[in-house]
């Protein structure tokens, strides 16, 4: 077994398990070891931990949520220092849990998982929603639903502040709906990261950390074609022939309808003929 494939076994069995049992901490961590292989979460999970128990101690037996909200937000992003790192934004360490707790910067969504967690172990009901461009916190409460911001200190904010946000991102293109509010399940976070991680290395032309990104994400979304197809065009500039073409030829059983099936047929007959040369 590489060392490629080992913390990707572990995150097949740590996912396994139903969604609300999966320890999202510990399977981000998992994520970071495809980029340090040597990562041991548990001095990680522990600054959680400890992180909680300051918030815990200052609530005393105070169960009030907008008195919790105000605690973790004062522990992360007062006394922690944690901000949004708007200067290098698309480092791929803003993605990485482990580089997040101890850099102290982060992207949206990888704040928000370190948010989740201080807050699971509060007992604190909050969940990750994934709005276009943008990752954000709620917290349920009795009388509704609280939004936060943790890439900006943990603001509160109001739907109006979220189709802002978009407006800002998408020039008044996209309305805000419901559906948008809605939590993401842990899988879908930890996919969602793994998208991100993907976005930056293609950009940046690095290929390889990219294929074991994608990889990751067939682990949890087995069924995605756009990630078997661009696993498929990773192995093959690679010159992982075989792998390439058992991707490639399986995208094309799989998906009927799509738009690049020619391009990806002549993919696969240049695969072939160079496979001949060399036989």
């Amino acid at each position: 077994m590489t060392l490629a494939s080992e913390p990707r076994m572990e995150l097949v069995k740590l996912t396994q398990q139903r969604d609300e049992d999966i320890d999202l901490a510990h399977a981000a961590l998992l994520l970071a070891r495809q980029r340090y292989p040597t990562l041991d979460p548990e001095p990680y999970l522990a600054k959680l931990d400890a992180m909680a128990a300051s918030v815990r101690e200052r609530l005393g037996g105070d169960l009030d949520p907008r008195r919790a909200i105000a605690a973790l937000n004062r522990q992360l992003f007062e006394i922690e220092g944690f901000r949004g790192n708007e200067r290098d934004y698309y480092d791929p360490r803003n993605s990485y849990l482990n580089d997040v707790l101890d850099r102290k910067v982060g992207i949206p969504i990888t704040l928000s998982v370190v948010y989740l967690e201080v807050g699971r172990r509060l007992a604190l009901p909050v969940l990750g929603v994934g709005l276009p461009g943008h990752f954000i916190a709620k917290v349920l409460t009795t009388n509704g639903e609280i939004l936060l911001d943790p890439f900006h200190g943990g603001k509160e904010l109001t739907e109006e502040d979220c189709q802002e946000r978009l407006d800002r991102v998408y020039g008044g293109f996209v309305r805000l709906e419901k559906r948008m509010l809605l939590p993401l399940t842990k899988r879908q976070i930890l996919v969602r990261i793994l998208n991100n991680l993907k976005t930056i290395y293609l950009n940046r032309g690095e290929f390889e950390p990219a294929l074991d990104v994608v990889s990751s994400i067939l682990v949890l979304e087995p069924s995605s074609l756009a990630d078997l197809r661009d696993r498929g065009l990773l192995y093959y500039r690679a010159n992982r022939f075989p792998e390439a073409l058992s991707d490639l030829r399986k995208y094309l059983m799989l998906a009927h309808d799509a738009d690049d099936r020619e391009q990806i047929k002549r993919t696969i007959h240049a695969i072939e003929t160079i496979q001949s040369v060399f036989r």
